[in-house]
């Protein structure tokens, strides 16, 4: 029973402490930023009414490369309900509830990408 306990208690620390340092994108609550990602301020531009939606926003690192971006985003965003539709060498495209989200890169150094949030209907 108490090996149980410190288990629990340590999967909890941990799951506070990766909480508490996820990064989101300023605008969509749900999508996180990778380490050494930073979003481009004032450079985000959001639409949205009980039918359609249109999100737009760009980040910008010194660190990562695009393929690392990819890679993150494949592995965490199926966790948020995306499905992953196509991939490219500058592209990613995913698909959710009517909706679609397209990170693209945009200059290789330093490294920008393009992300678009929309709905399936535009």
């Amino acid at each position: 029973m108490k090996k149980s306990l410190f288990v629990l208690f340590f999967v909890m620390t941990l799951f506070v402490y990766t909480q508490a340092k996820a990064v989101f994108v300023e605008g969509l609550e749900d999508m996180p930023l990778p380490d050494g990602v930073a979003q481009i301020e004032n450079g985000s531009l959001s639409f949205g009414n009980e039918e359609i939606r249109l999100f737009e926003t760009y980040f910008s690192s010194e660190k990562k490369s695009f393929k690392e971006i990819k890679k993150f985003y494949e592995d965490t965003l199926p966790q948020m309900g995306w499905v992953r539709k196509k991939r490219t060498e500058q592209t990613i495209l995913f698909e959710r509830d009517g909706e679609t989200l397209e990170i693209s890169e945009e200059s290789k150094k330093p490294l920008i990408l393009r992300l678009v949030v929309k709905s399936k209907a535009q």
